[in-house]
């Protein structure tokens, strides 16, 4: 069975995506939106859907990464971050495959390397999706 989410049912622009970055009671979603941008920005083939809540991009079908927030931090997190250079070491958890950076109010974000994470992700998971993983 292949590790690779795989969502059919993602659209090129979810209009569930939007509603859960558009709810007043959630600012610090407003913190992960931009970085959410990016990821759609990644390609054409860029598709995106609400996994378990979440805001989800794919390649394809294949999910790459999602944005969460929660009531001290948001993150960023890439389904196959264990498998991601992380030079800036902004990668955070201990699971088989999963990695996030998590993001407060008042702490400068490290762009140009979550940027760099972001790209790296759309990349391998373009790469998963080819082989037919």
């Amino acid at each position: 069975m292949s590790p690779v989410f795989h969502f059919p049912s993602a659209v090129r622009r979810d209009a569930g995506v939007d509603a859960w970055f558009a709810r007043p009671d959630h600012e610090l979603r407003r913190i992960v939106q931009p970085w959410f941008e990016a990821m759609r920005d990644c390609g054409e083939d860029v598709r995106e859907l609400l996994h378990d809540g979440r805001p989800t991009a794919c390649a394809g079908d294949g999910a790459f990464a999602y944005v969460d927030a929660f009531s001290a931090h948001a993150s960023i997190g890439f389904f196959f971050g264990a498998d991601l250079a992380d030079p800036a070491g902004l990668l955070e958890g201990a699971g088989k495959r999963v990695r996030h950076v998590k993001l407060r109010w008042g702490q400068p974000a490290d762009e140009a390397a979550i940027g760099g994470l972001i790209a790296a992700a759309y990349a391998d998971m373009r790469r998963r999706v080819a082989a037919g993983d």
